[in-house]
């Protein structure tokens, strides 16, 4: 049996193959030559000091043949002729919800509104070049869903939802780097994301599962509150009694189309605020303690970091950190501007962003009229209008230096930003709410005192950061993970309030299915 160890090495030892066997076989206490093979099951950076470390948890074969600890093999089965599942949305949900189907030996059906993520690539090339929004086609929209193109980070605290490990072995399986299974915060990156995906679709179909894009949910048909068939594209219809619903958080179309149809959803708390850019250099530098003049060990990876704090009495927190990244137009319409972020696989930009929100509930809303199911949606609406107006069209997004700010003065001049469809000086007082600016003026100042050089003039405040999570909750049981009112309907994953991000949509996508699959057993 292999032995398990913890080391705690720097990074360039880590780094040198050579090096780092002489220390594992020191911990073992064996010689070198005595070792057939070992395998790094897990790996953290600890950049608290100075004294950068990376701690190993390694499997170590002595005499004894190689185990492979992520070892994976899928029951990918023929299913071209067994019982069709439906599932609405190709983002990790539903994908991840199709590939168990065909291990559970059911066929699954994805409609997605979108294209494939080649395709998508020329609508996401108009929104950065000519500033123009395809709606059905964005960052939000289309294969793979808004992750596809938005960073890839596969760390999630959802440790209840499902499994995680085979989780990251589909995405090994598909492609990525063994290294996702090995790290504490594992991360693919948006350039290497996309053949992931395809990867996966091609899998799917060859197994007899279809996937249909161009393809938009317009109606539910519902009988005695059981669902009985779908419209495609407001003209096609399809026979049904399960319904897997992984539309994404963005998708308004759905939420109005269950409200018309007395459909019980809520309205939800979610987070707004902005993106703030940083040059990486500088994160590099508080982060991992260099003196002045001194820059990163190129042997390390992009500093990140985590910002956490309660100002004016309201949680102000860090929102997918993309170190090395850019921001970039998250829009689903024309006239609204919403702002993400991402990050390349090696994570070396010259900026370093992320969302920077304060969670806003029914007060908020109410404070503007907006009531109801849709409140949450219908504020997020008026944010997002805000900023497209503020920022003057074409996706330009209005923006201030961070002292400027948190000062209230208009910035007489912008650093360099990643933001292609480029950013415009004007007060974001035109665009958040009086309580969301003053908790995040608050927040920029106090964590400018717990990172050093955090709170600078490089720094610059994008608006808006808005689409962080569902507004609308659509309410399912806990045991059979059907809509509470009707049956044949499973929401799922973050566009129903169930998840966040894309192991966690993952997950979700899972667990529905094999509730599908315990309901037609």
């Amino acid at each position: 049996m292999a032995q398990n160890i913890i080391l705690r090495i720097s990074p360039a030892e880590a780094a040198d193959e050579k090096v780092l066997k002489t220390r594992i076989a020191q911990a073992v206490k064996t010689p070198v030559s005595a070792i057939n093979a070992y395998q790094i099951i897990r790996s953290s950076l600890d950049a608290r000091s100075r004294n950068i470390v990376l701690q190993l948890q390694i499997n170590v074969f002595i005499g004894e043949e190689f185990q492979d600890a992520f070892a994976f093999s899928p029951n990918l089965q023929n299913v071209a002729n067994a019982k069709e599942v439906y599932i609405a949305g190709a983002g990790p949900a539903g994908l991840f919800a199709a590939l168990e189907l065909i291990e559970l030996g059911l066929k699954p059906i994805i409609i997605e509104r979108g294209k494939d993520v080649q395709s998508r690539r020329r609508d996401l090339a108009a929104m950065n070049k000519e500033g123009i929004v395809n709606p059905e086609s964005n960052y939000c929209y289309g294969e793979g869903g808004a992750g596809t193109y938005s960073d890839g980070k596969l760390y999630t605290r959802s440790t209840k939802r499902g499994n995680i490990i085979k989780s990251l072995q589909w995405f090994h399986y598909f492609g990525a780097s063994e290294k996702i299974l090995q790290e504490a915060h594992p991360h693919i990156g948006t350039n290497k994301l996309p053949a992931i995906i395809a990867n996966m679709r091609k899998g799917i179909i060859e197994c007899g599962g279809e996937v249909w894009f161009d393809t938009k949910l317009t109606d539910i048909h519902i009988e005695n509150n059981r669902i009985k068939g779908l419209t495609l594209n407001g003209e096609i219809t399809v026979k049904t009694e399960q319904l897997i619903l992984a539309t994404g958080h963005s998708a308004r179309d759905i939420f109005r189309m269950l409200e018309a149809k007395k459909v019980h959803i809520e309205a939800k708390a979610f987070a707004l605020g902005v993106r703030v850019e940083h040059p990486q250099a500088l994160i590099d530098r508080a982060q991992y303690h260099c003196g002045i003049g001194e820059s990163r060990n190129p042997i390390l990876p992009a500093a990140s970091y985590s910002l956490v704090s309660q100002e004016a009495g309201r949680g102000v927190f860090s929102f997918c950190m993309c170190p090395g990244g850019i921001i970039a137009p998250a829009s689903t319409d024309e006239g609204e501007l919403v702002v993400n972020g991402w990050s390349p696989s090696k994570r070396d930009g010259l900026f370093a962003n992320s969302g920077m929100v304060v969670t806003v509930d029914e007060k908020d809303f109410a404070q503007y009229g907006f009531t109801g199911p849709l409140a949450a949606m219908e504020f997020q609406q008026l944010i997002e209008k805000r900023a497209w107006e503020a920022g003057g069209g074409l996706l330009k997004a209005p923006a201030q230096r961070m002292t400027d700010f948190v000062r209230g003065k208009v910035s007489t001049s912008l650093p360099d930003c990643s933001y292609l469809p480029g950013i415009s000086s004007n007060l974001l007082d035109q665009v958040l709410t009086k309580e969301v600016r003053i908790a995040l003026q608050e927040g920029f100042v106090t964590f400018g005192n717990k990172m050093r050089g955090y709170y600078t003039e490089e720094a610059v405040v994008v608006a808006t950061e808005s689409r962080t999570s569902s507004p609308v909750r659509i309410p399912r049981d806990e045991l059979t993970l059907e809509h509470v009112q009707v049956k044949g309907l499973f929401p799922c994953a973050e566009g129903a309030g169930y998840a966040g991000g894309i192991i966690s949509a993952a997950m979700d996508g899972v667990k529905v299915a094999q509730a599908v699959h315990r309901q037609l057993l």
